[in-house]
């Protein structure tokens, strides 16, 4: 195939991109619902029975093996900035457990006949640039030819068993803090409608390539109980799978949430990407609480390296908040609070 092929917008390849491409919760749920749990070995300590963010595995006394992959199709447009939001997206899942990233493998599926070698070379270099940061060097992959480009990590970390942030362990009496504002599901929808200003568009970019580094270190703070990152399902989303895990309530202030000044405005212009929606029917049955359209679109709103939420003790809150702006997530926030009761989300 020669070089001079010219690429098309990678958007225009995808029928959704980033983490809205993800199944639906209750779709999701349907086809696993038959399914049995791998947990045949004593050593396999987590699997997906509680919805956590990676599978883990204990070796010995004091190390696990922490395991993830995530891959999703284009967000923008720009290759190698693909490639750095999707690494950034796959490592979260490690720091989300408390896990320190090893190393990661790439998942690459990329149509061969639409995409000039360069543009895949852009996409593989972003990636590579991202994993070797988080100090968890690419040591190979597997690509295969597909109608949408594809792109993504296996990611391996390593923790210690008893201290992995579990969805499973919010207490009650535990205060909520988010890492990163919402939105960038919603800017996502209006950089394909071609409406997305500059100045919005260099906001999603930072935020979806800023690592979640707080979590490695998240682990070894007392009093912090839980974390999990918020992406494709949405804040409610991977709050109600918190709330499951734990059998908990999750009461989110919603006035608390941070959100993009930017995308509040587009919300309430009616822009959203489809996911949103889906989410919403996927957990509206648990869910409590009075919220306008764009307040629900935002609290729905699929994330794409999306913060980390995190379950702390009242007194650990200071620390946890100084812990995410010494790693330059100076958007977190505390947004709410654990209380014991079936497991719901209330939206006050």
């Amino acid at each position: 195939m020669p070089d001079t092929l010219i690429a098309p917008r990678l958007t225009s390849l995808a029928h959704g991109g980033g983490c809205g491409c993800k199944l639906a919760p209750n779709v999701l749920a349907d086809i696993l619902s038959e399914m049995p749990l791998a947990l045949g070995s004593k050593d396999l300590i987590v699997d997906a029975g509680t919805s956590d963010d990676a599978a883990v595995y204990r070796i010995n006394d004091t190390t696990a093996l922490v395991a993830t992959t995530d891959f999703f199709t284009p967000i923008v447009d720009d290759p190698y900035t693909f490639g750095q939001i999707a690494a950034t997206n796959a490592l979260s899942d490690i720091f989300a457990m408390g896990a320190k990233p090893i190393f990661s493998l790439a998942i690459v599926g990329m149509p061969v006949n639409k995409l000039p070698p360069e543009t895949i070379r852009a996409i593989l270099a972003g990636g590579q640039s991202v994993a070797e940061a988080a100090g968890a060097p690419i040591a190979g992959g597997h690509s295969i030819d597909v109608a949408e480009p594809i792109y993504g990590l296996v990611a391996l970390g390593l923790g210690h068993p008893d201290r992995l942030l579990l969805n499973s362990n919010a207490k009650p009496g535990d205060v909520l803090i988010l890492g990163k504002p919402l939105g960038t599901g919603i800017y996502s929808a209006a950089l394909k409608k071609e409406i997305l200003s500059p100045q919005n568009y260099d906001e999603m970019i930072a935020s979806t390539t800023r690592l979640n580094t707080p979590g490695t270190e998240l682990s070894g703070l007392p009093g912090v109980h839980a974390a999990t990152d918020v992406t494709g399902f949405g804040l409610i989303g991977h709050g109600s799978e918190m709330a499951r895990g734990a059998g908990v309530r999750l009461v989110i202030e919603k006035d608390k949430v941070p959100v993009f000044d930017g995308a509040r405005a587009l919300a309430h212009q009616g822009i959203k990407t489809g996911a949103s929606g889906r989410n919403w029917d996927s957990v509206k049955h648990m869910v409590t609480g009075d919220m306008t359209d764009a307040e629900r679109d935002l609290l729905c709103d699929p994330q794409t390296s999306g913060g980390l939420l995190v379950s702390c003790a009242p007194d650990a809150a200071d620390k946890v908040l100084a812990l995410f702006a010494v790693h330059g997530h100076a958007g977190a926030a505390l947004i709410g609070r654990v209380e014991a009761g079936p497991a719901s989300v209330s939206v006050v």
